[in-house]
């Protein structure tokens, strides 16, 4: 049986350069055998704005819906975003409000504490893009944006594992580096980190 991967790609642009570590990781993946199924957020079509926040329902948009479908079908979960302002980019964080929804990621039951993870059995990656040095900004910041999905939104719904790559200093890596650091990798995606 092949691993079945979902990959979100949370730039806004495919032509990024997290646009292109998503497609070294997709092509590693997919020479293994894996079953990968591609989301690149700025392709939906969808409101990012929780408007009543919890306390209404919002219909989800088709194109959330068919996410929600790859997501539960997948083993592992890739998220691939850029580092701005110490946070994900309003597009991805528009769609963590949106698509981790009640019945999705977590169900709660009346009078207990702790929720049913929905999510659970599935691993996860984030790898995520800075131009910082990464121990500068946890120092500073404490890296809110990966805390904030990994610890608060995946964990909680009962993904695990969640492995982190953070690549930091991007702003500083020449072409060289950038091919090196894409064949990295590509070796990732065929070994399914």
């Amino acid at each position: 049986m092949s691993k079945k991967i979902t990959i979100i790609l949370g730039h806004p642009s495919r032509e990024s350069f997290c646009g292109s570590i998503m497609q070294s990781y997709v092509e590693g993946a997919r020479e293994n055998g894996a079953e990968v199924r591609e989301i690149h957020l700025g392709d939906l079509k969808f409101d990012p704005i929780l408007w009543k926040g919890y306390s209404a329902i919002q219909e989800l948009e088709e194109d959330l819906k068919k996410t929600q479908e790859d997501m539960r079908w997948a083993d592992h979960l890739v998220f691939i975003y850029p580092t701005w302002w110490g946070g994900m980019p309003a597009l991805m964080k528009g769609f963590v409000d949106r698509i981790f929804l009640p019945g999705f990621g977590f169900k709660f039951h009346k009078g207990q504490p702790y929720p049913d993870r929905l999510l659970s059995g599935k691993s996860a990656r984030l790898i995520v893009t800075m131009d910082n040095k990464q121990k500068m900004t946890e120092k500073l910041f404490g890296a809110p944006s990966v805390v904030a999905l990994k610890n608060i939104v995946l964990e909680f719904c009962g993904v695990s594992p969640v492995d982190l790559l953070i690549i930091s200093s991007l702003r500083t890596f020449d072409d060289e580096k950038k091919k090196e650091l894409l064949l990295d990798i590509k070796e990732k995606g065929r070994k399914f980190l």
